[in-house]
């Protein structure tokens, strides 16, 4: 009898956009063994800071997402915080970096970076 074990998955929604520029910044790592890591940490002057960073592991607990070839995994503490939030990336006159739109957020700071 084999034993399969099933990775939780998490409601975060990679647009296309954010999807390609990952995998750019992938190919110019020249790794294609990372993932894109979301995380929420207690910080920040409106109490929890996002963290967007590449991750080689995958933790107990991690809930994962394919989005063609790029994987998000989200730890799982951090799940609640960002369900239904969309990563995206923008790339404009006024700012460039990824972008997270979380409905879960009840006030953010001014810098974006923050959240309560």
């Amino acid at each position: 009898m084999s034993e399969t074990t099933q990775t939780a998955t998490h409601g975060v929604l990679l647009t296309d956009v954010a999807a390609d520029k990952v995998r750019s910044l992938l190919e110019q790592e020249g790794r294609d063994d990372l993932r894109l890591r979301v995380a929420v940490q207690p910080g920040g002057c409106s109490g929890l800071i996002y963290q967007l960073y590449f991750d080689e592991r995958v933790l107990d607990g991690d809930a994962l997402k394919d989005y063609g070839g790029v994987e998000v995994v989200v730890d799982r503490m951090s799940v609640p915080y960002l369900e239904g939030a969309t990563i995206d990336f923008a790339d404009t006159i006024e700012k460039q970096g990824f972008t997270i739109d979380n409905p879960n957020a009840g006030s953010a700071c001014a810098c974006g970076g923050s959240f309560s």
